[in-house]
């Protein structure tokens, strides 16, 4: 009786399986817009502040001019950063080689954010803040102030997260023979 050594592959690499085959080019895709847009949310709030001279208060990003709620509300920041602990979990199963170390340094990095961001979100429900502070403060935002440290955060997993994509586009061909997915592009003969 033969074993069917692909479905265990599949199922230790990562779930749902076909994020890690047929659907993990346009899942990656999907997954790179929202987190690239978010990242942007950041950027565009940093420039509020430090080119536009817009006091913090106001500088609320580009979604959160219409909808100021969303800078304030720490289930969305939770929410947010749970999807992208989900997302790189779900997705890391199609990363091999070089582009699996990158995907995990970003995935390592998400772990931390996301603890930082229950935290927040723990003291938001409690209303019992760490060290007495008047809002929900994350353990370094206790030494680095709150919108440059998640402009920071959100650098810190999208840089390597991207790198492993482009390794993941560019494999070699030790890589390839061990990829499920299409999303390497042709190698050059």
């Amino acid at each position: 009786m033969a074993i069917d050594t692909t479905s265990a592959r599949s199922a230790a690499g990562g779930l749902p399986p076909a994020l890690s085959g047929r659907y993990h080019k346009p899942a990656l895709a999907v997954f790179l817009f929202v987190v690239v847009a978010h990242w942007g949310e950041h950027i565009a709030q940093a420039i509020q502040v430090y080119v536009l001279g817009w006091p913090l208060p106001e500088a609320l990003g580009v979604l959160g001019i219409p909808f100021p709620w969303l800078v304030t509300s720490e289930w969305m920041h939770y929410g947010y950063a749970l999807l992208m602990l989900i997302g790189l979990i779900m997705l890391r199963g199609g990363f091999v080689g070089r582009s699996r170390l990158w995907w995990n340094i970003s995935l390592g990095i998400q772990v931390w954010h996301h603890l930082e961001h229950l935290l927040l979100l723990l003291q938001a429900i409690t209303g019992n803040n760490l060290m007495g502070r008047p809002v929900p403060t994350s353990l370094i935002q206790l030494v680095a102030p709150r919108m440059e440290l998640h402009l920071f955060y959100n650098s810190l997993v999208t840089v390597p997260m991207v790198v492993a994509m482009i390794m993941h586009r560019r494999a070699r061909p030790s890589e390839r023979v061990l990829m499920r997915c299409a999303c390497a592009v042709p190698a050059h003969v």
